[in-house]
């Protein structure tokens, strides 16, 4: 009998980086802040019985491989963004079985009087 699958979560909460994204002229003249929320599915019980970083996510290469693929980004579409960003979560950090990646725009939700707009996404390996 197979063992059953883990569903551990990897997160990040509320991580800022910048990017020129957005359809509105005075989204593609400026980079704007961006806050991230992601969540990796793992199975973390290597990692754990191992006691071993090797065998675990690193949190610091997540926010790291977020800051510079957003930053070198430039789509138009800001579900273009967030859906190619979760592709490149998958392919490197290839442990993770799905990723959830919820993105806000702050400078665009204030301009639109409001508390907070965004795209929230969820993405799985396809095996």
């Amino acid at each position: 009998m197979q063992a059953p699958m883990a569903a551990d979560i990897v997160f990040v909460e509320g991580l800022e980086t910048e990017a020129l994204v957005g359809a509105y002229d005075w989204e593609r003249h400026a980079r704007q802040p961006l806050l991230f929320d992601l969540e990796l599915e793992v199975d973390n019980r290597a990692a754990a019985a191992e006691d071993d970083l090797n065998d675990a996510v690193d949190y610091a290469s997540v926010c790291a491989a977020v800051k510079r693929f957003v930053e070198a980004s430039h789509y138009v579409l800001f579900a273009t963004l967030v859906a190619a960003l979760a592709a490149q979560l998958l392919r490197q950090f290839d442990c993770a079985r799905a990723v959830r990646v919820r993105v806000r725009k702050p400078r665009a939700a204030h301009a639109l009087g409001c508390d907070s707009v965004g795209v929230t996404i969820r993405r799985e390996r396809i095996s």
